[in-house]
Parts: C-alpha cells; structure tokens; sequence
C-alpha cells in the first residue's frame, strides 16, 4: 500500500512560513480579578468550575 506523500517532502510548508513573534498574553489586574471573581460567585451565585449553569 503506498504512503500518503514522501518523508522528503515533510516539513516544507513550515520551514517555509515566516517567523511572527506572539503577542504576550496579559492577566487582568488583581482588582479586576477580584470584582469578577465576586460578581460570578456573590452576585451571579455560581459553583466553582464550569458548572455555571446550576444554580445552588
């Protein structure tokens, strides 16, 4: 059964794509870490995770 494509061939696509150097990822400030953190629990009353559909 033959191969699908040479291992000559493999990588040439990304060895030919430019470099682009990723933008660096940015936290919210603790403050608004905080305010978020209470409008989910207090305010919204949702469960850690992902379970924010629930209601307790």
């Amino acid at each position: 059964m033959p191969t699908h494509g040479s291992l000559s061939k493999a990588g040439k696509v990304r060895s030919q794509t430019p470099k682009i150097e990723g933008t660096p990822r940015k936290n919210p400030t603790p403050r608004r870490r905080s305010r978020r953190n209470y409008e989910k629990r207090v305010i919204l009353q949702r469960d850690v995770g992902q379970n924010w559909g629930r209601r307790r």
